[in-house]
């Protein structure tokens, strides 16, 4: 019995895998892959709630606050001594952010030293209109020795509930 098992184990040759085309596509498809892989990109934008009941640090002198209020047919700028600065009615109901921007470029070079503005929103605000009208407020494209750079207009952003 041990000569037949001998005899067929010395027959026997061990198969070799030929893995040369399996590592060809791998050279090729790994690359490619890496190449068209869309990484994520994830902003984070910090904001500030409004604080309760106003300023009331000195309630007899009002303090210049700038507010963006979102409506559903209008942005409206206003401040807190002076009352509306611009109402900017909706064109087809989408909100005017590029005028918006012009006006806010028009209030920061009257007042270079402010740096907040206040976001109040109703509660059926789309949250890409949101997102637009921050991205609005917090900076504009401006060219400068031919290259195009975000100037800012009012980084620190405060949100809120807009009044009925």
């Amino acid at each position: 019995m041990r000569r037949i098992r001998n005899k067929r184990n010395r027959h026997k040759t061990t198969a070799e895998l030929n893995i040369t085309a399996f590592m060809n596509l791998m050279v090729v498809l790994v690359p490619f892959l890496l190449m068209t892989a869309v990484f994520t990109h994830l902003s984070i934008l910090e904001l500030n709630l409004p604080k309760p009941g106003g300023n009331s640090a000195n309630p007899d002198k009002p303090v210049f606050e700038l507010q963006l209020i979102i409506k559903k047919n209008a942005l409206v700028l206003a401040d807190s001594k002076g009352g509306l600065i611009k109402r900017l009615p909706n064109i087809k109901s989408v909100p005017q952010f590029k005028l918006l921007s012009t006006t806010l470029k028009q209030v920061k070079a009257r007042f270079p030293d402010k740096t907040n503005i206040t976001i109040l929103s109703e509660q059926d605000t789309s949250y890409d209109t949101l997102i637009q009208a921050m991205d609005a407020v917090r900076a504009y494209r401006a060219i400068q020795d031919g290259e195009v750079i975000l100037a800012e207009l009012f980084p620190d952003i405060s949100i809120g509930d807009a009044p009925r």
